[in-house]
């Protein structure tokens, strides 16, 4: 038997071959995952004596990552905002762009918030934790999806604030909300075999494109958000780095004020917020 530092070096260097981007860093994570150790804690576990049944699971878990699985798939798992969420390949990763969204959304008060696109739940349920007085409605058009924040809402006890249903937009919605939030499919049909393997071969696909101009779903979030915002109820989605001036055109013809556009800490257009007219 040898020490987990002799099977990190292999394990890196099965990576780099396959051309993972960070490979020493997946490495390091998967080796925690597989042998139960505190990733804090990994270097002090290093020049431990490797059991062989460890060793076997962490080297399929690396054989997965050189076939570009991505890590939150092998981990089951990935952090957002200020928690962890399972995900599964039903579910869009939570990527730490979003949590631009999130930041604006709790920079002022709300009592309701509809979630369009609920996925894996972490905006809505980020949104819930962060505003104990708030609740929520969440909607996804994916059983597969819904089931996996299920499974998210209950493991933050979000279950009596967090109303979860089936369906398209606002298909099954009839209520007002101070706050609506989205990260919407907004990849152009056109742009999505640029996208990384671990994205377009393992992410839902229906998370991911319209199948057309990536701009499908604005329009529907905006043609119904004034029948769905309270007066001066705001409206939050997340955008691709180009769609700034199209989304914010798009909300301003259906009637929405006070449309701005917010950037990601690369300098990115990455949210647009808009807002309904007081009474």
């Amino acid at each position: 038997m040898t020490v987990w530092s002799v099977h990190l070096v292999k394990a890196v260097e099965v990576l780099r071959q396959a051309g993972i981007p960070d490979a020493s860093r997946d490495a390091r994570m998967i080796l925690a995952h597989a042998a139960g150790f505190s990733p804090d804690r990994l270097s002090l576990h290093l020049p431990e004596t490797a059991a062989p049944a460890l060793v076997d699971r962490f080297q399929s878990l690396i054989e997965q990552r050189a076939r570009r699985v991505p890590v939150s798939h092998i981990l089951g798992q990935r952090p957002f905002w200020r928690h962890v969420f399972k995900v599964t390949p039903a579910v869009l990763d939570p990527r730490p762009e979003t949590e631009i969204l999130v930041q604006a959304a709790l920079a002022e008060p709300f009592q309701s918030v509809l979630d369009l696109g609920l996925g894996s739940g972490c905006i809505l349920f980020s949104l819930l934790s962060d505003a104990p007085q708030a609740e929520g409605v969440g909607v996804d058009l994916s059983r597969e999806a819904l089931a996996i924040a299920r499974i998210n809402c209950g493991q933050l006890n979000l279950g009596e604030r967090a109303d979860l249903r089936l369906g398209s937009w606002y298909d099954p919605v009839s209520e007002e909300f101070d706050l609506i939030v989205s990260n919407p499919p907004y990849i152009a049909q056109s742009d999505m075999d640029e996208l990384a393997p671990e994205v377009l071969d393992h992410e839902p696909r229906m998370a991911l494109t319209d199948e057309a101009d990536g701009l499908s779903a604005y329009r529907s979030i905006g043609e119904g958000a004034l029948s769905h915002l309270s007066p001066k109820g705001r409206l939050l989605v997340e955008i691709g780095p180009t769609q700034g001036l199209a989304v914010s055109e798009i909300f301003r013809n259906h009637g929405l004020v006070e449309v701005a556009v917010l950037k990601d800490l690369d300098g990115r257009d990455r949210v647009v917020s808009a807002r309904a007219r007081g009474i």
